[in-house]
C-alpha cells in the first residue's frame, strides 16, 4: 500500500487523543494551527481540556527520539512518522482559493501547501464543512474512522426463534432449554415462538449454554408494569446485580430512562442493593459546563435535569398516587441517597455501591463515555440510555457516538447486556408522531 501523509484536524484528536498513532505505515502532519487550537484549550477543566494537553504533552514528548525532528518527520511504532507543519512560504498563498481569517482555513492552507509538494494528502476531520471544503478545494477529505461501530447493524440484545411446541413445554418443565446455537452472545434475550402460538422469554446463560427464564417480579417496580417484549428484557437486566454494564437503546418515549430509574429505586430504596443513586447527563446545548446558567450548581442542574425529575414525579405519583406523589417525592429527595450531577463533575470521582444512569450517552464520545465507567467502584452498575439518532454533538453522528461504540466493545462480555426498544409506549400520539415524522 501506498504511503500516504493524513493532515489531522483538532477535533479529530480531541475526540481520540491516541490519533496519532493509529494511522499505520504512513505519514501524520500537524498543522501550526492545530496546536494553537490545543494550547487554546489546555487549561478547560473538561474532557476535552484533558484530551487537549494530553496530546501536546505526547507531540512534546517526541523531541525526545533520536532520529529525526519535529520539522523534518519523527519516527514512532508502526511506521508512523510525525511532523508538524508550518507555513514559510508566503508566497503560495496566492494560488490558495480560501481566505486565511480563520483557523480551519489555515489548516486547509497545510494540507494544500503539502500536495502542492507532492505528496499523496489526505484531510482527517470529524468537521463536516471543513470536509466538504477540503473537497471543493480538490483534497481529500475523510471522517475519522477509529473509533467507530455501525450503528444500522447495531447488535439489538435479543431475537426470535420458531421452535417445536415440545421445546417450549420443556423449558417451562425443566425451568431451562439447552441450545446448540453458537452466535448468542451473553446475556442476549430470545423469544420462543411455535406454530401452536406458545411463546416463551428467555436468556442465554454462556456459561451453562442454555436458555433460562427470567427474574420472577412478584409485584409492579414502583407502580410500572413492562409493556413489551423489549422492556420486559430491559428491566430484567436493570434488576441483574451480576450484570454491571447495561446499555439501552431506542427513540424518545420507548421507556428507556423511566426503567432505569425505577430499578434504582427498588434497588436502592426496597432492597439496599446499592447505597445512592446517581444520575448524569452531557451538558451539550448549554457550552461546555454549566457554568453560564446563575445559582449554584444544584440550581443549574434542575432545569437541566428536569426530564429525570419528571420522571421521578411519574414513578412517585404511579406507586403512591397523584394526591400522595409529591410528599414521597420530597422523601426521596431528603433522604440524599439520589445525586443529580453534570457528567463533567464525575471524572476524578471513584463510585462505590451506586446505581449510575447517563442519560443521553449518545452525546458522549468514546473516551468521555471510559472516563465514567472507569470512575465505577466495587459494587457498581452503570447503566447507559440514549438514542443514537438524535445527537446533539456536531461532532458526533450515530456511528462514532459513546453509546453505539459500548455496543460494539462490550457485546461478547458477561458482564454487559444490551437492549434496543423499538416501539413507542408514551402515547398513542408518540408513537404516530416517532413513526411517520
Amino acid at each position: 500500500m501506498a504511503r500516504r501523509t493524513f493532515v489531522i484536524d483538532t477535533n479529530v484528536l480531541l475526540h481520540d487523543p491516541d490519533a496519532i498513532r493509529k494511522f499505520r505505515n504512513h505519514n501524520v502532519v500537524i498543522p501550526l494551527g492545530v496546536l494553537e487550537e490545543l494550547d487554546g484549550m489546555k487549561r478547560q477543566s473538561d474532557e476535552l481540556g484533558k484530551n487537549a494537553r494530553y496530546v501536546i504533552r505526547y507531540i512534546d514528548s517526541l523531541k525526545e527520539v533520536q532520529q529525526g525532528s519535529l520539522h523534518s518527520g519523527v519516527p514512532i511504532a508502526d511506521g508512523i512518522v510525525v511532523r508538524i507543519h508550518v507555513d514559510t512560504k508566503a508566497g503560495e498563498k496566492k494560488v490558495f482559493p480560501l481566505p486565511l481569517d480563520r483557523n480551519t482555513n489555515k489548516i486547509l492552507l497545510a494540507a494544500f501547501q503539502i500536495r502542492e509538494m507532492g505528496e499523496d494528502v489526505a484531510l482527517v476531520s470529524k468537521d463536516v464543512v471543513m470536509r466538504v471544503k477540503a473537497e471543493a478545494i480538490g483534497i481529500v477529505a475523510e471522517d475519522y474512522e477509529n473509533l467507530k461501530v455501525s450503528y444500522d447493524k447495531i447488535y439489538k440484545g435479543y431475537r426470535k426463534l420458531e421452535v417445536p411446541k415440545r421445546e417450549i413445554d420443556l423449558f417451562y418443565k425443566d425451568g431451562f432449554l439447552p441450545t446448540e446455537i453458537e452466535d448468542f452472545a451473553p446475556n442476549e434475550y430470545c423469544l420462543l415462538t411455535s406454530p401452536e402460538q406458545s411463546s416463551a422469554i428467555c436468556k442465554y446463560n454462556h456459561l451453562e449454554k442454555r436458555l433460562e427464564p427470567l427474574i420472577k417480579v412478584s409485584r409492579d417496580i414502583w407502580g410500572i408494569h413492562p409493556l413489551n417484549l423489549e422492556q420486559k428484557c430491559a428491566l430484567d437486566l436493570l434488576l441483574r446485580d451480576d450484570i454491571k454494564l447495561v446499555s439501552l437503546v431506542g427513540q424518545a418515549g420507548t421507556g428507556k430512562t423511566v426503567l432505569a430509574l425505577a430499578a434504582a429505586l427498588r434497588k436502592v430504596f426496597d432492597e439496599s442493593v446499592y447505597s445512592r443513586i446517581l444520575v448524569s447527563r452531557p451538558i451539550i446545548p448549554l457550552g461546555k459546563d454549566i457554568g453560564y446558567l446563575p445559582g449554584t450548581k444544584e440550581e443549574k442542574l434542575f432545569h437541566w435535569m428536569q426530564p429525570i425529575y419528571d420522571n421521578l414525579e411519574f414513578l412517585c405519583q404511579s406507586t403512591s398516587g397523584a394526591s400522595n406523589g409529591s410528599e414521597t417525592q420530597k422523601w426521596i429527595m431528603e433522604s440524599k441517597k439520589i445525586e443529580m450531577e453534570a457528567v463533567t463533575y464525575i471524572r476524578g470521582r471513584t463510585l462505590p455501591k451506586m446505581f449510575i444512569i447517563i442519560d443521553e450517552a449518545q452525546n458522549l464520545t468514546p473516551h468521555e463515555v471510559k472516563t465514567i465507567i472507569s470512575r465505577a467502584g466495587q459494587g457498581t452498575k452503570v447503566v447507559l440510555t440514549g438514542d443514537p439518532t438524535q445527537i446533539d454533538n456536531p461532532y458526533l453522528d450515530k456511528d462514532s457516538n459513546a453509546l453505539t461504540f459500548i455496543v460494539g466493545k462490550f457485546r461478547d462480555r458477561s458482564i454487559y447486556g444490551h437492549v434496543f426498544l423499538e416501539r413507542t409506549e408514551r402515547s398513542e400520539l408518540a408513537a404516530i408522531a416517532a413513526d411517520i415524522l
